[in-house]
C-alpha cells in the first residue's frame, strides 16, 4: 500500500483523533491533580549552589558534602558545565544564614573554591508562574483579535484552542516523566505557542483561499464541500509543515544531545511541542473550525424566512 501525505484523507480521521485528544486531556488533568509538577527553584522556594571543582563531583558526593556542613535537605538536581568542573546544585528549601556560612566554609575546604549560593523565595516563584499565565492570556486575546480581523472569529477560536492544547500536552508530559519545570520550560512553551499558531494560520490561510476560489464558481451549500476544502487545504500545506518540523527537530535534538544539561528540559519541550503543533493544526484546529461551520449552517437552516 502506497501512502502519500498529499493524498491522505485527513477529514476522515479527525473525529477519532479529536476524541483521543479529549480523552488524553481528561487523563492529563487527573495526572496533574494527583501527581503535580516537579517545580524547580524558579517556581518553588529553593536554593542554588554554584560550585567550581577540579573534577566532576557526583550527586552522592555533593549530598555527603552538604551533610558534613550540617544541611540534610535532599538535592533536587545537579547540572554540570565546563566539562563537569562547574556544578549547579539545587534543592527545595531556603538555607538560613548559619547554614550558608557553614556550606561556604565546608565547600571552600573540600573543593578549594568559595561557592556562590543564591535562594529564591516562594513569593518570587508564585510571581513568575502568575506572570507566565498572564503572558499566555494576553497572547491568546491578541491572537483572537488579530485573526478575527484578518480571517473570521471561527478561525480565531480554533487557533487558540489548538495553541492551548499544545501547551497543555507539554505540561502533562513533564508531569508524567517528572522532569523539572524551570524558566527554560516557560521559554519553550512560549516558543511552541508561536510555532503552533503559525502552522495553524498557514493551513487556515489556504482554507480561506480555497473557499474564495470555490465561491467564485458556485455557492457552498453543504458541509461536504467544507470538509472537501479542509482536506484539500491540509494536503496542500502538509509537506511544508513536515519540512518545518524536521528542520527545527534536527536542531532541537542536537541541543538535547550535545547542549548543556541545564537546557535539556527546553530542548525536550521543543521536541514534544513541534509534533503537537503540527498535529493540532490538522486534527484539533481544523476539526473545531468544521464544527463551528456545521453549527452556523444548521442555524441558518433553522432560521424561519419572513415574508415581505
Amino acid at each position: 500500500m502506497n501512502f502519500k501525505l498529499t493524498e491522505w484523507n485527513y477529514v476522515k480521521h479527525m473525529r477519532t483523533m479529536f476524541l483521543v485528544s479529549t480523552a488524553i486531556v481528561v487523563l492529563g488533568i487527573g495526572l496533574l491533580f494527583f501527581r503535580g509538577l516537579n517545580l524547580g527553584i524558579d517556581f518553588a522556594s529553593g536554593t542554588r549552589v554554584e560550585v567550581l571543582t577540579e573534577e566532576r563531583v557526583s550527586q552522592e558526593e555533593f549530598t555527603q558534602a552538604f551533610n558534613d556542613a550540617g544541611v540534610d535537605q535532599e538535592i533536587s538536581s545537579v547540572q554540570y558545565a565546563d566539562e563537569g568542573r562547574l556544578a549547579y546544585v539545587t534543592f527545595v528549601g531556603q538555607l538560613g544564614q548559619e547554614e550558608v556560612a557553614n556550606v561556604k566554609t565546608a565547600f571552600t575546604e573540600q573543593f578549594g573554591n568559595d561557592p556562590n549560593i543564591s535562594t529564591v523565595s516562594a513569593q518570587v516563584g508564585r510571581d513568575l508562574a502568575k506572570n507566565a499565565l498572564y503572558a499566555v492570556a494576553v497572547a491568546s486575546i491578541g491572537i483572537i483579535l488579530y485573526i478575527t480581523v484578518r480571517f473570521q472569529f471561527s478561525y480565531a477560536v480554533a487557533t487558540v484552542v489548538a495553541m492551548l492544547h499544545d501547551a497543555f500536552f507539554m505540561i502533562v508530559a513533564f508531569s508524567l516523566f517528572g522532569i523539572e519545570v524551570n524558566l527554560y520550560f516557560i521559554a519553550a512553551i512560549l516558543t511552541i505557542i508561536g510555532y503552533s499558531v503559525n502552522d495553524t494560520i498557514v493551513t487556515f490561510d489556504r482554507v480561506r483561499e480555497n473557499i474564495t476560489s470555490y465561491e467564485k464558481e458556485r455557492k457552498i451549500k453543504s458541509m461536504d464541500v467544507y470538509e472537501s476544502i479542509i482536506n484539500k487545504s491540509i494536503q496542500e500545506t502538509i509537506v511544508r509543515s513536515v519540512n518545518t518540523v524536521i528542520t527545527v527537530l534536527v536542531t532541537a535534538i542536537a541541543l538535547y544531545a550535545f547542549g548543556a544539561e541545564s537546557i535539556r528540559s527546553f530542548s525536550l519541550a521543543l521536541i514534544v511541542g513541534l509534533f503537537m503543533g503540527m498535529y493540532s493544526s490538522i486534527f484539533i484546529a481544523s476539526y473545531l473550525w468544521l464544527l463551528i461551520k456545521r453549527t452556523t449552517i444548521n442555524k441558518k437552516k433553522d432560521t424561519p424566512v419572513t415574508e415581505a
